[in-house]
């Protein structure tokens, strides 16, 4: 066997170990390992070891357990359901009012857990039940929950724009502000879908009539300080009052302080679970990202992210083509990939290419996002679409039939906002980013 043909036994062995089912990080570190080992060794085991762990060691991957600590110590302090009251108050009286309500709650919730994973979970416990005891099936309200959580990462603060922004180098707050308009719309997309189909199937309002203007606003105020720490962030961050990790950190003190002391749900027995969820959070999201940047070393040795950029742009000339192909790319890698790992080891790849064709790293960051982020709900190794259906017990073939009409929708939108940058980055230009 040719040499050039070898080196790539590490990415062959890669996807082998993914349709064995074996562990994402476990996967890539393995394959990392292998070459290191047979290929090359002008780098010991001992040095390899410390190069992974060393990627792990920036402060700015400090946001990361931050970030994690804020969503998890928001759901323990009753703002989760304040968030879920409030948007049933808001879309309730829409066709499909629990469904509309699954939506705007995640987009809200965009802000807190930042995760999708973490609202896909959540709203299978919370939401889920209350859907399938108002008369919805089984299947939908599970699709709608993967669906939704597509939008979590996508509204600031969400973790995948805070990795995105290491990896290429960009503004996290830049990032954050590109996030609201795609988000915004995913969030009416989706619901008009929701509204369609429920449409069809005779799914019922879960109120009467719309909620009274008075009860909407002592709701509102209820939830307010949630609904504020995102803008906090964004003000902070843009006008250089802290750092994204200083950010992190206190996005954690204010979500103590106002679990103590305003709704007053913190209790000392939660501490453990609170401590016990965080670090388990954060030590998945940190070994995928040092499993990545193990693998990432391999690919960078042999040059592969520069082979790979010279034949895609002197194959395509035309930015938009190149777009459309590498959305096309991403959506088979998103189904594979879970999100963060994917990010990690394709943007080195892809960064380059699109540098060199002119096309905006934020605009791409969004798109880049979104993708990786639809491949969670779909087959056969999306990780929304497992968390919803172990949760809530539905058969896997009638998640994928109900799941249809809203991956479709995702894709039309993501063709849309690969065409329109203007939609991307109409926010960071609007303050003057």
């Amino acid at each position: 066997m040719p040499m050039n043909l070898q080196l790539l036994l590490p990415v062959v062995l890669l996807f082998i170990l993914f349709f064995l089912k074996i562990p994402v990080a476990f996967s890539l570190l393995t394959s990392a390992v292998y070459y290191f080992l047979f290929f090359n060794n002008s780098i010991p085991p001992g040095m390899l070891v410390q190069k992974i762990v060393a990627t792990t060691e920036s402060f700015t991957y400090l946001a990361i357990p931050f970030f994690v600590c804020a969503g998890v110590v928001f759901n323990y302090s009753g703002i989760t359901t304040k968030i879920i009251d409030l948007a049933e108050l808001l879309v309730g009286h829409f066709c499909g009012g629990m469904g509309q309500v699954n939506i705007l709650a995640s987009t809200l919730m965009g802000g807190l857990s930042g995760s999708s994973n973490a609202d896909a979970a959540m709203d299978s416990k919370m939401i889920v039940p209350e859907m399938i005891k108002r008369g919805y099936s089984r299947g939908f309200s599970t699709a709608v929950t993967a669906a939704s959580s597509c939008i979590t990462p996508i509204i600031p603060p969400g973790i995948i724009l805070i990795m995105y922004a290491m990896v290429a180098n960009v503004s996290v707050a830049k990032m954050f502000l590109a996030g609201y308009v795609p988000g915004f719309i995913m969030c009416v997309t989706l619901m008009v879908v929701v509204w369609w189909i429920s449409k069809k199937r005779g799914y019922a309002p879960s109120r009467e009539k719309r909620a009274p203007l008075k009860l909407i606003l002592q709701k509102t105020l209820e939830a307010i300080w949630a609904l504020i720490l995102p803008f906090g962030l964004l003000l902070g961050l843009r006008f250089g009052m802290f750092t994204p990790t200083e950010g992190g950190a206190m996005a954690v003190a204010y979500a103590l302080i106002i679990g103590v002391f305003v709704y007053k749900e913190i209790k000392w027995k939660h501490v453990w679970p609170i401590i016990k969820e965080s670090v388990e959070g954060t030590a998945g999201v940190i070994f995928i990202i040092a499993a990545a940047n193990s693998f990432s070393l391999y690919l960078a040795w042999e040059r592969i992210p520069m082979i790979i950029s010279e034949i895609m742009i002197n194959s395509i000339s035309d930015p938009i083509i190149m777009m459309l192909c590498i959305n096309f790319f991403l959506l088979i890698c998103g189904c594979f990939f879970e999100g963060g790992a994917a990010l990690i080891l394709l943007g080195p790849l892809l960064i380059p290419t699109v540098q060199k064709m002119g096309i905006d790293l934020v605009h791409f960051g969004i798109i880049l996002s979104i993708n990786l982020t639809m491949g969670g709900i779909t087959p056969p190794f999306g990780s929304m679409m497992f968390v919803t259906t172990t949760i809530t017990q539905t058969p896997l073939e009638e998640y994928v039939v109900e799941s249809i009409p809203f991956i479709a929708a995702l894709i039309g939108l993501l063709v849309l906002f690969t065409f329109t940058p203007s939609l991307i980055l109409f926010v960071p230009r609007l303050f003057g980013m």
